[in-house]
């Protein structure tokens, strides 16, 4: 097996070092099988991280050759600068996705702004000025009206991903239902609303494309009101075993039966199983929705 990329197989490591090491969709069956069974490989971790009615499964490898698994600052020996601002970026869409999912709902809305040559911005930080007090003018609405407390996220474009700059607009989710008066408070420019529309996955469609042009190196990606709650996410050691890892990730198309069974009340929707060139095991990702009646049906999929 090559070299990692970085020590972190050595020290502390946790699932955001994993995806970047598993990244190989599919190897040999031989070589898969040497991989899965490889002794060092003592139990596998799962952690599931619920976030409203999306649950997500990730399952991996503790070796027994790791150290001690810790959390906190993990080593970067030899992890390139962009690698980094990669993974920083893919982490950020992830929490992201799951913010939305936790908090919104089919009653709330997107709202999409953007400004008129009159009261285009010259910086971002005017622009993030003018959303808070559009943001303020909505929060005294539902004041006046009665209307509880305002929930929002919202993510500012100024730049590409590429730090080219383009006409700054923004996207906001807020649990704001009355479109009308929502467009209306905008004064800027024009202003659209959407009321929002979860699938099979949540939310994770247009939470993604509100992320779609932030940089990999900024530190100002998106703005969450402090009232949002978190995705909630537990960690088990002794769940999931090295052989029960291996007929997952060798029978994909009866996984489905293995996770509805493992989380009653959920309806599985994906499953990714990634290898490594860098250590044996494999990593499993699971994705599953809440539903109200579960169907005891028997499927299979085609993979």
């Amino acid at each position: 097996m090559r070299k990692a990329p970085f020590n972190a197989l050595n020290k502390r490591i946790d699932i955001e070092d994993y995806e970047e090491i598993f990244t190989v969709d599919e190897d040999a069956i031989e070589d898969r099988i040497e991989n899965l069974r490889d002794k060092q490989i003592v139990k596998c971790r799962r952690k599931t991280i619920k976030s409203g009615n999306i649950l997500e499964c990730e399952i991996y490898p503790i070796r027994s050759d790791m150290g001690k698994w810790e959390r906190g600052k993990k080593k970067q020996d030899g992890r390139s600068s962009m690698a980094q601002k990669n993974l920083n970026m893919k982490n950020a869409i992830k929490h992201f996705v799951r913010l939305v999912n936790r908090n919104f709902t089919s009653k709330d809305i997107a709202m999409h702004l953007t400004y008129d040559n009159f009261n285009l911005p010259e910086s971002y930080e005017q622009a993030k000025k003018d959303v808070t007090n559009y943001i303020r003018r909505i929060k005294r609405y539902m004041k006046k009206m009665g209307l509880g407390e305002l929930k929002y996220i919202y993510v500012i474009e100024f730049a590409d991903s590429e730090g080219k700059k383009v006409r700054v607009h923004a996207h906001i989710i807020m649990n704001f239902n009355d479109r009308t008066v929502a467009e209306e408070l905008w004064a800027k420019g024009r202003a659209n609303s959407q009321q929002l529309q979860p699938n099979e996955s949540g939310l994770k469609e247009i939470a993604r494309y509100m992320m779609k042009q932030q940089r990999k190196d900024s530190t100002k990606r998106y703005t969450p009101s402090r009232n949002l709650k978190q995705p909630i996410i537990t960690i088990a050691n002794n769940k999931v075993t090295r052989k029960r890892a291996e007929r997952i990730a060798l029978n994909q198309n009866t996984a489905h039966e293995t996770f509805e069974k493992m989380y009653p009340g959920y309806q599985f929707n994906e499953i990714k199983v990634k290898y490594s060139p860098f250590t044996s095991g494999v990593y499993i990702y699971v994705e599953m929705i809440r539903i109200d009646n579960p169907v005891k049906t028997k499927r299979r999929l085609d993979i």
